[in-house]
């Protein structure tokens, strides 16, 4: 496992100073979405497992545990969809939608400890280890030394893979983070977050702990915290009867707070978790609460994807569609042909990771980039996938780490700003300034 890692970190390294993840630029929607819905069912997935371990236990504890993890699941979603509403002021708004998860989480810890019945119905709670130590009795460091050289290159294909899964998953999840729904100002560094992802990898690997990677949804989770919202009022007018106005509130983005300062704080909060008075904190939580984690970040993965929006649409009447979707714009048999292949490829995913081959599943998940620029252009017309599949990030500022807008897609549609873009990638570098020469995150000078 060590030498895994170690591989993984090598490819990580090769991969970043080749400038590989320029290819990231060819994801659209089809494969970003279809990655965002297999990760949301595979949190459910493991939500459920979490919640039938609770019954190893007692039947009592298994039934305590589906209660309170729906229960948290439900009070998270409330709270979240809370901050969207129009009870009291923005303010207060924005902060019980931002710190959701740490207010279920400490009322339904604390819900498990009432004495009496609640407390007797002994669920599980989470298991805890000596302050700076390792979870098993060996030490910090793995002696992967010691390993024979057979062994070693033995290794070589499971690193290989890993780094398959990092270079899709992760850079998928910087994609997520900075697409096209954010007015970002800050160019992305691919190149280079990937080489410091392989020296965090080769680091993991030696102390034996898990390989860390961007992940969504939490993801573009954190973007929209860092988000700055305003909230109008949209006029509509309706058909029915002549001068007739509906107000509704829309919510939209003004712009990001681009820091770093959360991101740092919240990596050293976990060197702060190791402590012996936090690690006591964490022995009280129930491991029902996790399993309520997973569902809740599962669904939300799964309500707020583009194949979920599309079938919404599909299945909606016509006169209650948003007049400004440009769904709109495509027939509903290419609708629902789209929906199917994404649909067919989030099925073949979720399969092949539930059985031995599983081992395989970067490789399946990498192939819907070419699947889609290969066949789609037979089954769809330039104008339906640039209303339906748009790249998933294509401000030019997080384009310019790619080295510009892939070839042929200067027509893409952009679901942002509601305007066909009609630039070709040598407009965008002659435009740019040799911005492909010398880009934000990349090795090439």
């Amino acid at each position: 496992m060590a030498w895994t890692g170690i591989w993984t970190a090598i490819f990580h390294w090769l991969t970043a100073i080749t400038n590989l993840c320029d290819y990231m630029r060819y994801v659209t929607d089809f494969s970003s979405e279809t990655f965002g819905m297999y990760v949301g069912i595979i949190y459910l997935i493991k939500g459920v497992e979490e919640l039938v371990a609770e019954f190893d236990e007692s039947a009592s504890g298994g039934f305590m545990g589906i209660v309170v993890a729906m229960l948290y699941f439900g009070s998270v979603y409330t709270l979240e969809k809370f901050g969207s509403g129009l009870f009291f002021n923005p303010t207060v708004r924005g902060f019980v939608a931002d710190y959701a998860y740490p207010i279920a989480t400490v009322f339904w810890v604390g819900f498990c400890h009432i004495p009496g019945n609640l407390k007797d119905t002994h669920v599980q709670l989470l298991p805890i280890t000596q302050a700076f130590q390792p979870s098993t009795d060996r030490d910090w460091v793995i002696d992967f030394w010691n390993l024979d050289i057979k062994w070693v290159f033995a290794s070589m294909p499971f690193g290989f893979l890993i780094t398959l899964l990092f270079y899709y998953d992760h850079n998928v999840s910087s994609l997520t983070a900075q697409a096209k729904q954010y007015p970002l100002k800050k160019p992305g560094g691919f190149h280079w977050d990937f080489f410091l992802l392989g020296c965090t990898s080769f680091v993991s690997a030696a102390i034996g702990i898990p390989l860390p990677n961007g992940l969504v949804p939490q993801a573009p989770v954190h973007t929209d915290s860092l988000c700055v919202y305003q909230t109008d009022l949209q006029v509509i007018r309706t058909e029915d009867v002549e001068g007739e106005e509906i107000r509704r509130p829309k919510i939209r983005i003004l712009k990001v707070v681009e820091q770093r300062v959360t991101h740092v704080v919240m990596a050293l909060l976990l060197f702060g978790t190791m402590s012996r008075p936090l690690l006591v904190v964490l022995g009280t939580m129930p491991r029902t609460i996790f399993a309520g984690v997973f569902l809740t970040v599962g669904w939300g993965s799964i309500e707020g994807n583009g194949i979920t929006h599309k079938v919404v649409h599909l299945l909606s009447e016509s006169r209650f569609r948003p007049p400004d979707d440009p769904l709109h714009k495509v027939p509903s048999k290419k609708i629902a042909l789209y929906i199917f292949l994404q649909l067919i490829s989030v099925a073949l995913c979720v399969a092949i990771s539930q059985t031995v081959a599983a081992v395989g599943f970067p490789i399946l998940i990498c192939a819907l980039i070419p699947l889609r620029w290969v066949y789609f252009k037979r089954w769809f017309s330039e104008a339906e996938l640039s209303s339906m599949d748009a790249l998933t990030a294509d401000n030019p500022v997080v384009l310019a780490s790619f080295g510009g807008r892939p070839e042929g897609t200067g027509g893409m549609y952009s679901t942002a700003t509601g305007l066909a873009r009609v630039e070709s990638a040598r407009d965008y570098k002659e435009r740019h300034g040799g911005a492909q020469r010398q880009r934000a995150g990349s090795f090439h000078v």
